[in-house]
């Protein structure tokens, strides 16, 4: 199913981000940690990759396993930084191949250390969206950022998400963000450039103080005081600073729906144990919009 057409069907959506193979984890792991996440009944799972396109073979893998052997929709992250048309169209057609309908459509990140780098046919992501609009039936998501995205001004950020939406895309989902409240002004601004496709909440629970900083300070994204002092404090215990990031995770989530959002989307960093603590946190909320469908 595309995933433009379960907000029809049901709202709001809950999803998990996994990566691909690394240094911690085998293709293997990224598989259990898949099989285990697919006994959650999540929405859809995407499956993002490095920068560059560092692990574009693996994506479209593990979105094939996700969908044909977990039977559940995936969404495979594509971007176009440095791509050739060409380049797109062959991962285009391994994706048609495996089944695949749902594409989360990128910039991407400059690799670092790169002094000959080539821009590609694509500058932009509404420039991807608008191929995979007029070229192919993918369902395609889009990125945004609550707090504004760190390469450009706030103005500038809302008219390059406009011309992303203009362009064709069918649903965003959002930067991690820490503080509600911004994220509510941010959709009240949408509302009066009329955008109104459906708005995904991205999610990722603090289990790592050193990580969430290091991840924050990349993407732009503040710490808001409330968890800056559970960082502070739980620092030096990892045990009670993911006990403290997950019920912070789960706060966040249950004032989201509460508040009427479109869909969570988790990011998971591929650790099981922490998406199944926030689903069982919510089970009974979750069943509640369920039975509606």
């Amino acid at each position: 199913m595309k995933i433009a057409n379960l907000f029809t069907k049901k709202k709001p959506t809950v999803s998990f981000e996994v990566f691909p193979p690394n240094e911690i984890y085998s293709l293997d792991e990224v598989y259990k940690v898949i099989d285990e996440l697919a006994k959650l009944k999540p929405d859809f799972i995407s499956v993002t990759y490095g920068a560059g396109g560092t692990s574009r073979g693996r994506t479209v893998e593990i979105a094939s396993k996700i969908k044909n052997k977990n039977h559940i929709e995936a969404l495979a992250h594509l971007t176009c930084i440095g791509a050739e048309t060409s380049e797109i169209n062959n991962i285009l057609e391994e994706l048609k191949k495996n089944n695949i309908e749902n594409i989360l459509a990128l910039r991407g990140d400059y690799p670092k250390d790169c002094t000959d780098f080539k821009n590609g046919d694509f500058a932009h992501a509404s420039d991807l969206v608008k191929f995979l609009k007029e070229k192919t039936s993918f369902s395609v998501g889009g990125a945004y950022y609550p707090e504004g995205h760190q390469d450009t001004n706030d103005l500038l950020d809302l008219f390059n998400l406009k011309t992303k939406v203009d362009s064709g895309t069918d649903f965003l989902i959002s930067q991690i963000f820490f503080d509600n409240e911004q994220f509510y002004q941010f959709r009240d601004k949408l509302k009066k450039l009329n955008i109104n496709i459906p708005l995904i909440a991205g999610i990722m629970p603090v289990t790592n103080a050193k990580q969430i900083r290091k991840i924050t300070s990349m993407c732009g994204c503040s710490i808001p005081e409330k968890l800056r002092k559970i960082l502070d404090r739980y620092e030096s215990n990892p045990k009670a600073l993911k006990e403290a990031g997950i019920a912070y995770a789960t706060e966040q989530i249950i004032d989201l729906i509460a508040s009427d959002i479109d869909g969570i989307h988790i990011y998971t960093m591929n650790k099981v144990e922490t998406a199944k603590k926030i689903m069982d946190s919510i089970e009974n909320i979750r069943a509640e919009f369920e039975e509606a469908v």
